[in-house]
């Protein structure tokens, strides 16, 4: 089981959601790219998780329960303390990034018995890192409207007041990709908000490949297969069990 809510007003400029998960015994995870950072507490170690390269494949430790919470595409950067270009796809210990802040929290959290009480020591991590630094809102901006239908690099530039290579270096610094990469993971991320409604037979492949602007279904296919190494068909199957045809 998976629950999401809203993070507390001190965060939420830069925190997205704040999460929850009932895990039980260990088994293997496909964690699909959305361009942002997740903080994750696993039970044993506090790591920050990106996906901006691709799908992460992940062997989910057994534990009763984990916790996390999911910074906003284009803050990673700043949060973190550096380059997101710097951070390699999948987790890396949050120890090796903020040393005694991070140790201190995983002390906290080890401590919790429930995922409500690790709720608050995660956004708390969070709010103490923000009286240090100071997070750059174009990145934010251009991933808003990166992800807009029919969306062009160059004249998201412009709107932001930027040049093109400064764009992308903003980009990079706090997503890990340049703006075009995630202009595509953004794309593919809200097409996994349509497998649903496939699914449930409320639209077809075709029909939701052009609501995204994609090409065509095959231009989906492609870059389906790409970020998430299946099939739209596959992804569809995996919700619902039964056959559905890429």
């Amino acid at each position: 089981m998976y629950r999401e809510s809203r993070p507390v007003a001190a965060v939420a400029g830069v925190v997205e959601s704040v999460w929850t998960g009932l895990v039980g015994c260990r088994r293997p995870l496909r964690v699909f790219p959305d361009g942002c950072v997740d903080l994750v507490w696993d039970g044993t170690v506090l790591a920050a998780v990106t996906t901006a390269r691709g799908v992460l494949r992940h062997e989910l430790p057994s534990a009763v329960w984990t916790a996390g919470l999911r910074l906003r595409c284009g803050v990673g950067g700043a949060v973190l303390g550096l380059p997101m270009t710097e951070l390699p796809a999948g987790a890396t210990p949050l120890r090796d990034l903020w040393a005694a802040e991070a140790r201190r929290a995983e002390s906290e959290l080890a401590a919790c018995e429930t995922p409500g009480e690790a709720r608050p020591v995660l956004e708390a991590l969070v709010a103490e890192r923000l009286r240090d630094v100071e997070v750059d809102g174009l990145s934010v901006a251009a991933a808003r409207a990166l992800s807009a239908l029919g969306a062009r690099t160059d004249r998201v530039a412009a709107e932001l007041g930027v040049s093109e290579r400064g764009l992308r270096r903003h980009v990079r610094h706090d997503v890990g990709v340049g703006p075009k990469e995630l202009q595509r993971v953004l794309r593919f991320h809200g097409f996994l908000k349509r497998v649903e409604s496939v699914a449930r037979d409320h639209a077809s492949l075709a029909d939701v490949a052009a609501d995204m602007g994609y090409a065509d279904q095959s231009h989906l296919g492609r870059e389906c297969r790409r970020l998430s190494g299946a099939s739209p068909g596959a992804l569809v199957r995996s919700w619902t069990g039964r056959n559905v045809p890429d």
